[in-house]
C-alpha cells in the first residue's frame, strides 16, 4: 500500500472540500503560486547556517537522591527524509506505520553517567548502534534506568544497568508507542516493568479501496454540540480500521533478564498506571462509537481496575463519547475525570467529577468533588474535597496530608488548600489564592521527594510543618529565582536563597534538606547555562557542569532589557539585542521585532516584568536572534499584552492595543539611536503571525512582515480561539475584526508568508495562509507563500529550516536592510 500516494488524495480531497465550503477555486500547485520554482532547498549566510549545524548541549536528568545525572546526547536536527517519512493521521495522533509509534519523535543518540559530587563522567556500554533513544526513565531504586530505542521496523525496549555502566535490550522491536505517554513503567520493586507490547494477533494493516463502501455520514439531533477545530481527525471507516490496529495493545510484564508475562486481553488501550504497591492495574480502554469531530482523547472510554493476572477487579466508570463539552475554557466533561493512584498508599484511587455537569457558565457554589477509593475497591468511595474554582489536580504529602489546587480562567484566579485526607471532615485550609497573572508574588511549585514506592511526595521538614518552594521570582528587576520554606500553618514563606544579579540562577531540585544542598542550572549573559551544587549553610558553589558555549557566533553580542509605556499607561519591556561590533554613534540599524500576543484581565499583571536581563543569550531555530549577526538589531520577547479587565474581554479592542503596543517599542528603540524608523521589520510564528499580519494591515509602522504558521480567518475557527472563548456567533464584530483576511486591501507592506503543509495545530490549517496569500495577491500586495514539504505547526527538518532562513534573510534584506530610501 502506497501509503504516501494515500495521504496525498486525502489532503487535496481535504482542501478541495474547504474550499468548496468557502466558495473558493480549487488549489494550484506551490510552485505556482511563487515566482521562483523549483529552487530546491536553500541555505543562510555562513554564520547562520554554523548555528543550525553546531552539537546541541545535553539535556541532563537527575537522580532524586541528587547523586547522579545522566547526560542525554542529542543528534540534532533530523534530516527532511526523517521528517518526510510516511505517517497516519488519524484521531488526532500522527504514527510512523513502520514502528507503531509516534512520528516526528525526539530522539537522544547517546548517554553519559555523571557524578554529582566530584563530577567524574563514565560512558553508558552496549548502547544500541545508530541510537534513537526516548523515554529515559530512572528505576524507584534508582540502579537502573530504562529507555526505548526506534529502529526502523519498530521500537525496542532496552535497561542499563547504572552499577556497571552496562545497557541491554529487553525485548524486540514490539513496543506500541502509538497512543501519548510512556509506553512502559516501572514496578515499585524496581525488578520489573509494566510494558505496552503491540497486539500479536491484530492481522495485517487494512487496506486502503479507492473504491467507496458508502458515503461517510455525520448527523446530529437537535443537541448543540460545538467544538473548536482540531486537525487529523478520522474521516472515514477506513480510518477507523487503522486506528483500531495501531492501537491494539497487549500489556506485558517484563523482568530485568526479559522474562515476559502477559497481563490481561488486548485491546484499545488508551492509558495504564501501576498501584505504588504493584498489586493492581489503573486501566483505561477506548470504546466506540468513534468521532470524526475530536480526537481521541474524547472517545468513549471504560475506566477498570485489573489485578496483576489481569482480572477485572473493579469496574469504576463508563465514559461515553465527549463531543458536547461546552467551549468554555473552564468546562470539562460530565461524570468522574483524572482518576490516578495516590502516591502516598499502597493501593488507593482519586478522581475528580464536576458539579456543574462540566458546564462552566453555570453558576454553582461547589465547581468539583474529589474522591477517594481503597483496595479492594468495594465501599463507597470517600469524598475529600469540594472546590470552588475547576480541580487542577492535587499535590499528595505524607503523614495524612495533601494540597488540592483549583483555577478559574474568567478572573485568572487560583487557590489552593490543604487537606488531611484520611480526616474528610476537617475544613480545607486555604494556603494560598491569588491570580495566577501575577508573576511578582508566584509563591511557585512544590519540591518532592521519592517515598517508600518510588513515587513522589511533598518534601516536608521532621515535623511536617513547612513544605519547600521553587519560584520564578518575577520583579520589577527581572525573574530573581528563589527557594523557599512555606509555613503551612502561618501560610508564609521564607526565602532560603535567592539569584542574585549578575547571574539568573534558579533551583532545580533540594537534594539534601539536612544540610540545604541545592542543585541550581546557572547562566549570565555571557555564560551558558551550567549545574552547581550550593550549600545554603556554607554559602559555597560548586560547579557539575562544564558545557561549553554552544553558539559561539554570538559571544559578544550587546543586549538590554528595555522598559517603556504604552499611550494607555501599560508597562512593556523587550529585550535588545545590537551586533558585537556595534558601537554608540553608528548609524542606526535595520530591526526585526519578533513577538507574540497574550491576554490579561489585568492591566498591572500584563505590566509586570517576564524575563531577566541576565538570562544567556540562547538561540532555536525559530529565534529571531539569526539576525543579530548579520547586522541588524533584533527586538525579542516584546510585549504585546492585550487586556480586558472587568467584563470588558480583552480581544475586544485587540488591534488598538496591538498597534499601541508596537508604536511603544518603535519609539523606544528609535529615541535611544540605534534604530531606523524606516527599516523596521516586525515577525512572529503562529499567533504571533496571526499578529504580524494585523499590524500590517492597521498601521504603517513597518517595512516589512514575516508571519509563519499562522491563521488569518477567524471565521474559520468559529467556536473560539487563543483565549477567545466567545463563538463567531456570539461576537461576530470581534472575529471579523481580528482577521487580517478581512484587511487584506489594506495591506500595503511586504508580507513573507511561511507554513508547514503538514501543520498539525488546531487552527493553524495549511489553507489559512493558502487563501490569505490569494486575498493578498488579488489586492495588488507585495507577498510570497512558501509552504514546507512535510513541516508540522513547529518545523524540524535540518533543510527545513536552513530554507525558512534563507527565505526570512532574503526579504529582510530586500524591503528591510537594503530598502531603496524615499
Amino acid at each position: 500500500m502506497n501509503l504516501t500516494k494515500t495521504r496525498t488524495a486525502k489532503r487535496v480531497a481535504s482542501s478541495l472540500l474547504y474550499l468548496l465550503l468557502l466558495g473558493g477555486a480549487a488549489p494550484v500547485a506551490v510552485a505556482q503560486k511563487v515566482q521562483d520554482t523549483n529552487i530546491g532547498y536553500q541555505k543562510p549566510p555562513k554564520a547562520m547556517a554554523d548555528i543550525i549545524e553546531a552539537p546541541a548541549t545535553p539535556s541532563v536528568s537527575l537522580s532524586a537522591k541528587g547523586d547522579w545525572m545522566l547526560l542525554l546526547e542529542s543528534a540534532g536536527y533530523p534530516s527532511i527524509e526523517e521528517v518526510s517519512a510516511p505517517e497516519s493521521r488519524i484521531a488526532g495522533l500522527r504514527i510512523n506505520p513502520a514502528t507503531n509509534g509516534q512520528s516526528r519523535g525526539n530522539y537522544y543518540n547517546g548517554l553519559k553517567l555523571k557524578q554529582v559530587n566530584g563530577g567524574q563522567e563514565f560512558d553508558i556500554k552496549g548502547l544500541p548502534a545508530n541510537a534513537q533513544i526516548s523515554y529515559v526513565t530512572w528505576s524507584p531504586d534508582e540502579k537502573h534506568i530504562a529507555f526505548t530505542n526506534t529502529i526502523a521496523n519498530g521500537i525496542e525496549l532496552w535497561i542499563a544497568d547504572l552499577s556497571t555502566k552496562q545497557a541491554k535490550k529487553l525485548t524486540n522491536a514490539v513496543v506500541n508507542d502509538a497512543y501519548s505517554g510512556r509506553p512502559f513503567e516501572w514496578a515499585s520493586d524496581s525488578k520489573s516493568l509494566l510494558v505496552k507490547f503491540i497486539d500479536e494477533k491484530r492481522g495485517e494493516m487494512p487496506k486502503y479501496s479507492y473504491v467507496p463502501a458508502g458515503p461517510n455520514v455525520q448527523q446530529n439531533i437537535g443537541k448543540a454540540r460545538p467544538s473548536r477545530t482540531y486537525q487529523d481527525l478520522l474521516k472515514n471507516r477506513y480510518d477507523e480500521d487503522l486506528f483500531d490496529y495501531y492501537m491494539a495493545t497487549q500489556l506485558k510484564m517484563v523482568t530485568l533478564d526479559g522474562q515476559q508475562q502477559p497481563i490481561g486481553k488486548a485491546g484499545v488501550i488508551k492509558s495504564v498506571s501501576m498501584s505504588p504497591d504493584g498489586q493492581y492495574l489503573l486501566v483505561e480502554t477506548i470504546q466506540k462509537p468513534y468521532s470524526y469531530l475530536v480526537p481521541s482523547y474524547y472517545f468513549p472510554y471504560n475506566v477498570e481496575v485489573w489485578n496483576r493476572d489481569g482480572k477485572v477487579v473493579k469496574e469504576l466508570a463508563k465514559l461515553p463519547l465527549a463531543e458536547d463539552i461546552p467551549i468554555a475554557f473552564d468546562a470539562v466533561a460530565k461524570g468522574p475525570r483524572s482518576y490516578n493512584w495516590r502516591p502516598d498508599k499502597g493501593a488507593s484511587l482519586y478522581w475528580a467529577e464536576a458539579q456543574d455537569g462540566g458546564d462552566a457558565n453555570k453558576e454553582v457554589a461547589v465547581r468539583d468533588k474529589v474522591y477517594t477509593l481503597d483496595a479492594p475497591f468495594a465501599a463507597k468511595p470517600t469524598e475529600i474535597a469540594s472546590t470552588k474554582y475547576r480541580y487542577r489536580g492535587v499535590q499528595w504529602g505524607q503523614n495524612n496530608m495533601a494540597i488540592v489546587n483549583e483555577r478559574w480562567w474568567k478572573t485568572r484566579a487560583e487557590r489552593a488548600s490543604l487537606i488531611e485526607p484520611n480526616n474528610p471532615a476537617k475544613a480545607a485550609v486555604v494556603l494560598i489564592e491569588r491570580s495566577y497573572e501575577d508573576g511578582y508574588n508566584d509563591p511557585g511549585s512544590p519540591v518532592y521527594t521519592k517515598n517508600q514506592y518510588g513515587r513522589n511526595v511533598l518534601l516536608t521538614d521532621k515535623k511536617g510543618q513547612n513544605i519547600y518552594m521553587i519560584s520564578e521570582g518575577g520583579s520589577p528587576e527581572g525573574n530573581r529565582p528563589f527557594v523557599s520554606e512555606f509555613n503551612l500553618k502561618s501560610k508564609k514563606g521564607k526565602i532560603l536563597w535567592r539569584s542574585e544579579a549578575p547571574y539568573y540562577e534558579r533551583p532545580v531540585d533540594i537534594i539534601d534538606l539536612s544540610s540545604k544542598k541545592v542543585i541550581t542550572r546557572r547562566e549570565s549573559e555571557n555564560d551558558p547555562p551550567n549545574y552547581f551544587v550550593r550549600d545554603l549553610n556554607k554559602k559555597s558553589l560548586t560547579q557539575v557542569t562544564k558545557f561549553p558555549h554552544p553558539t559561539p557566533q554570538l559571544e559578544g553580542v550587546q543586549k538590554e532589557m528595555l522598559q517603556y509605556e504604552r499611550n494607555d499607561g501599560v508597562k512593556l519591556t523587550a529585550i535588545l539585542y545590537l551586533p558585537k561590533d556595534y558601537k554608540k554613534g553608528d548609524k542606526p540599524l535595520p530591526m526585526l521585532m519578533w513577538a507574540y500576543p497574550r491576554e490579561f484581565k489585568n492591566a498591572d499583571a500584563a505590566g509586570q516584568v517576564k524575563s531577566s536581563p541576565y538570562e544567556f543569550t540562547r538561540i532555536s531555530s525559530g529565534s529571531p536572534l539569526f539576525w543579530v549577526t548579520q547586522g541588524y538589531a533584533v527586538l525579542d520577547r516584546t510585549d504585546m499584552p492585550i487586556v480586558g479587565e472587568g467584563d470588558t474581554q480583552p480581544n475586544d479592542t485587540y488591534n488598538e492595543q496591538l498597534v499601541a503596543s508596537a508604536k511603544a517599542a518603535i519609539d523606544k528603540v528609535v529615541s535611544m539611536g540605534v534604530v531606523d524608523p524606516k527599516r523596521i521589520a516586525v515577525g512572529g510564528h503562529s499567533y504571533g503571525a496571526f499578529m504580524t499580519a494585523n499590524l500590517l494591515a492597521h498601521s504603517d509602522l513597518f517595512a516589512a512582515g514575516i508571519a509563519r504558521s499562522g491563521a488569518y480567518n477567524r471565521t474559520l475557527t468559529p467556536f473560539g480561539f487563543q483565549q477567545e472563548e466567545r463563538s463567531y456567533w456570539e461576537a461576530p464584530e470581534v472575529y471579523f475584526q481580528m482577521s487580517p483576511f478581512s484587511y487584506a486591501h489594506k495591506v500595503k507592506t511586504p508580507i513573507l508568508l511561511i507554513h508547514g503543509e503538514a501543520d498539525n495545530n488546531s487552527g493553524t490549517f495549511p489553507i489559512q495562509s493558502e487563501r490569505f496569500y490569494n486575498a493578498l495577491k488579488g489586492h495588488g500586495a507585495t507577498t510570497r507563500l512558501v509552504f514546507l514539504p512535510a513541516e508540522s505547526h513547529g518545523y524540524r527538518g535540518k533543510e527545513s529550516i536552513m530554507h525558512m532562513l534563507w527565505e526570512m534573510d532574503q526579504w529582510l534584506n530586500t524591503y528591510v536592510k537594503n530598502r531603496p530610501v524615499q
